[in-house]
């Protein structure tokens, strides 16, 4: 039987053989902490994650190795953000196709009194109408917040004019890249953006538990951190260092898993994001009209065109429910996908497909064209023997 992966949205199953060569190089022949100490392998645990920082800051065109920060995973960093910036009184614009990431944490604020929210609501496309959005700017808005694209239905936003409109009014701008970056090119000048939110395992296709921002210079000075603890400097003081990247780094790190993202982005940068994308977006244009041409019972969610969205499709098949869908094609095909409501209720309700969800494909640097076609067989056999 055929394996094959179509959900790259959550996670990338297959990485280069280098991300785990320098795992595990890391644990047999270093296995120490960085910044912890001032022997040969410490320095050398430093180094690993200096050359993180440098690689990320290369993919987002910035200026300042050290205003990246590492974390778990994205939802830690933008919680670290969004708590650490957001006042008594503030004012926050967001869109319906927000993953809870966003969702949850400003709601969260919002609920405790905090802040007051604005989520403008997308077309059913999953497009965000820029008219609409400048039009939910207030004079007391203090921080707008959008995905980069949508992880339900690849959708991808006007990051660059949400920008401009941001930077004209002197608001503070938040743009969640979890499911773009490694995937598409990402200039931290041209969106113009306080704060590039990203996730290690997805498109940079580096291990679980690694994440992290890169900030401006202006998000350096306005965020305050929210974990304090010891970070190997100024350990004579109880007061928490202010400096980056120290300011947002407490505790050991991921040192391992930042050992394989910084292979990862290796591998990225040597291939090029502008080929990656171009890869990624001939399959989802080779899905997408084979979809349109299976049965129109198949309803398919999002643009449908290849060059405004990422390569996640999610669809629906009319009298089949998506998980049942999603389970005959992992047990008789050995199609992996995702299926339900993807951690983005406000996006299936933007697509009309809330309370059920969706069944989502999404393809990686590693899919083929030959497995896009063998998914359109599987499902063309699905609803034949309906």
């Amino acid at each position: 039987m055929h394996k094959v992966y179509a959900d790259y949205a959550a996670t990338s199953k297959h990485k280069p053989p280098e991300v785990w060569e320098a795992m595990e190089h890391y644990l047999k022949e270093i296995g120490t902490s960085p910044g912890r100490g001032g022997y040969s392998l410490g320095l050398e645990a430093d180094r690993i994650i200096f050359s993180a920082r440098q690689k990320i800051t290369r993919l987002f065109n910035g200026d300042k190795q050290n205003n990246v920060f590492f974390s778990l995973n994205v939802t830690h960093a933008l919680n670290s953000v969004l708590k650490g910036f957001l006042k008594k009184g503030d004012h926050v614009v967001t869109s319906s196709m927000e993953h809870n990431a966003v969702a949850r944490p400003l709601k969260a604020l919002e609920d405790s009194g905090i802040i007051e929210l604005t989520m403008v609501q997308c077309t059913k496309e999953g497009l965000l109408p820029q008219d609409e959005f400048e039009k939910a700017i207030r004079p007391d808005t203090r921080m707008i917040v959008i995905t980069h694209a949508s992880n339900v239905t690849g959708t991808i936003m006007p990051v660059k004019e949400v920008g401009e409109i941001a930077a004209s009014k002197g608001i503070f701008y938040v743009v969640d890249c979890a499911q773009t970056a490694g995937v598409l090119p990402i200039d931290s000048k041209e969106i113009k953006a306080d704060v590039l939110a990203f996730t290690g395992h997805k498109g940079l296709l580096g291990p679980q538990g690694t994440g992290g921002c890169y900030l401006s210079e202006r998000a350096v000075q306005e965020i305050f951190t929210t974990v304090h603890g010891g970070t190997g400097s100024k350990s004579d003081l109880l007061t928490h260092p202010d400096f980056m990247p120290d300011k947002f780094e407490s505790g050991t790190p991921n040192t391992m898993g930042i050992a394989g993202l910084n292979a990862a982005l290796d591998w990225i940068l040597r291939r090029g994001v502008h080929d990656i994308r171009a890869h990624e977006e001939k399959l989802t244009r080779l899905f997408l009209k084979g979809l349109q041409e299976l049965s129109d019972k198949v309803i398919i969610y999002g643009p449908q065109d290849a060059a405004q969205q990422t390569s996640t499709v999610s669809i629906n098949m009319e009298g089949y429910d998506a998980g049942e869908v999603s389970f005959i094609l992992d047990r008789i095909y050995g199609i992996m996908t995702r299926s339900g409501l993807h951690c983005a209720p406000c996006a299936h309700q933007t697509i009309e497909s809330f309370p059920e969800g969706t069944l989502r494909f999404s393809f990686g640097i590693f899919s083929t064209a030959e497995e896009v076609e063998y998914i359109l067989d599987s499902l063309g056999d699905i609803l034949a023997q309906k």
